[in-house]
């Protein structure tokens, strides 16, 4: 069983968690319906990726919804 052979003092355990931090998303807006999404991804709101639509909607569809 690995023992410690000295006490890590708070600095330099804190010193070595110092890139562990989270950075914060950015998302970018949606250049067809103007909601927030993550870049490089299909907008959730309207289905567009890269100005074309890539995913249809429920509505655009035509399908009811008992049909699923």
């Amino acid at each position: 069983m690995a023992v410690p052979q000295n006490r890590v003092t708070r600095s330099r355990r804190n010193m070595r968690r110092a890139h562990d931090a989270l950075t914060a998303a950015n998302p970018a807006e949606c250049p067809s319906c103007g909601e927030l999404k993550r870049p490089h991804h299909v907008c959730p709101s309207c289905g567009h990726y890269d100005s074309r639509e890539v995913v249809a909607s429920v509505v655009d569809a035509g399908l009811d919804d008992d049909a699923a």
